[in-house]
């Protein structure tokens, strides 16, 4: 063949992602840090950055790799793979992401973290990876939270940009253009996740490094407490902001509690300048992207400044990937390496369930009981009747189109006489056609009942429809939007 080591290459990995059992969106993911050196009969030599990445590829591709290139060539290969240690840190992946802004594009092979690789002549040397932190963990580190690793973290075509970002971060704290990063999504989606993936890691490979996580009703909490003194210059004020202002990796979750709680903001807002501008890094998450969070411009601006990125709802095939790790984890915890659930009761629960992954672990965990109790493999029908009321996406039989208008009104401060009336403002438009989208998908109205409760005629309501359709495939804004209201409606 005359094709060059880099096409060699990219064939390798197009048949790797073939294989039934490989998650081609993980394996991309990696495969996109990763540098062929030199390739001979029976013999490829590739090259990554760093031992995290080189650790992860040969614990979960490394033998399809080489099962790929046996398959191709027709001959055993043995494949080295070895940390270039002058490979220069990673480079930012993308620049900020308004969410207004164009989805994440990055060059090709790059879509993770680039940088240049050195002549395979270069001296490769390997550190071993740390086990565990020589320095002190925090306070709030607990077992449970130590488990929450990008090593088991599952990718998908939803996440993957979130996951590359999150490990760009941990990799080079404070160094790079994604600072803060701020992930948002809905909840149950793996922001949690992502977050503790961060400071476990940097706790892991660089324990001289103060990493501190907050959920921010802690940090209201704790705020709320220090200035119940009525005196800012008392200990307990100044206590308060040294315990953030100390860290650098300074990780706060669910930063849309905030909403409202000015005094709280404006701390915040201070210790999250000066971090910054001491190079420290900081990571922020929130249900809703920064400009549907009701807070000043100038907060928005901040939080906007650096890398900002969502988490969109898994795709059946993530979902699958996630109950099949869950499996994989509950027998390693226990030992027990021959328990198994059916294929087709596995695929039963990923297209059924909803996005949140933490119930989507609860329905696992249910099977997962039944079928150490009654020791016997559970039929899908069984699994349906086992979990009927277990997910919560469905929709309450009581609510009704009214229920539908006076939330989408009430989100976006829109009169009811104005839903209803002549008016063609987009203002008001807009959001008459999102409550009637709403209206015919969770409901499932005829488009005559919706149209007489919006004083229109069926051809406006299907227009409407149709159009938020369209949207929802191209607007990540609409996309959040919607899924906002519809939890609020499922909630009724």
């Amino acid at each position: 063949m005359n094709n060059s080591l880099n096409e060699k290459w990219t064939e390798v990995c197009d048949h790797v992602a073939g294989f039934d059992d490989v998650n081609k969106p993980e394996f991309n993911a990696f495969m996109d840090r990763v540098q062929p050196q030199a390739m001979s009969d029976g013999f490829l030599l590739l090259t990554v950055e760093n031992d995290f990445l080189k650790k992860r590829i040969e614990q979960n591709f490394l033998p399809a790799i080489s099962k790929a290139l046996e398959e191709m060539y027709d001959l055993p290969f043995v494949v080295s793979l070895e940390v270039d240690n002058s490979m220069p840190a990673a480079a930012p992946a993308a620049q900020a992401v308004s969410p207004q802004a164009a989805p994440i594009q990055t060059p090709a092979n790059n879509d993770l973290i680039g940088g240049s690789v050195a002549a395979v002549s270069n001296v490769l040397t390997e550190q071993p990876l740390p086990q565990s932190p020589t320095a002190p963990q925090p306070a709030n580190m607990t077992g449970a939270f130590r488990s929450l690793t990008f090593q088991n973290f599952v990718i998908g075509e939803s996440n993957r940009m979130a996951y590359s970002m999150a490990v760009q971060v941990a990799e080079t704290p404070g160094q790079s253009s994604l600072n803060p990063l701020f992930i948002y999504g809905k909840s149950g989606l793996g922001k949690t996740h992502l977050m503790r993936a961060i400071q476990n890691y940097v706790n892991e490979t660089q324990p001289n490094l103060v990493t501190v996580y907050a959920d921010s009703e802690e940090i209201v909490s704790k705020y709320t407490e220090a200035s119940m003194t009525n005196d800012i210059d008392k200990s307990s004020y100044n206590n308060f902001k040294a315990l953030y202002e100390g860290a650098d990796v300074l990780l706060i979750d669910d930063i849309q509690f905030l909403q409202g709680k000015t005094g709280t903001l404006n701390i915040v807002f201070q210790i999250l300048n000066k971090l910054m501008n001491q190079g420290k890094q900081i990571v922020l998450s929130a249900d809703r992207a920064p400009k549907n969070i009701d807070i000043e411009e100038r907060y928005n601006s901040r939080f906007m400044q650096g890398g900002t990125i969502d988490i969109q709802p898994p795709e059946i095939e993530t979902k699958l990937a996630i109950v099949k790790s869950f499996i994989n984890e509950y027998k390693l915890s226990q030992g027990d390496m021959a328990f198994s659930l059916p294929e087709d009761v596995q695929m039963y629960v990923a297209e059924n369930s909803g996005s949140n992954i933490r119930e989507l672990k609860g329905a696992i965990n249910r099977l997962i009981f039944s079928r150490n109790a009654d020791e016997h493999d559970i039929t899908v029908p069984e699994a349906a009747a086992m979990l009927e009321n277990h997910f919560s996406h469905g929709m309450s039989r009581n609510v009704t189109i009214d229920d539908v208008q006076k939330e989408v009104e009430s989100y976006y401060k829109v009169k009811h006489s104005e839903m209803v009336g002549a008016s063609r403002a987009r203002e008001v438009m807009f959001p008459r056609q999102v409550a009637m989208y709403l209206c015919r998908v969770l409901l499932d109205r005829p488009y005559d009942e919706i149209g007489k409760k919006f004083d229109r005629d069926h051809t406006t309501v299907m227009h409407s429809v149709k159009k938020i359709e369209k949207l929802l495939l191209t607007d990540r804004n609409v996309q959040e939007e919607v899924e906002i209201l519809r939890k609020a409606i499922n909630n009724l």
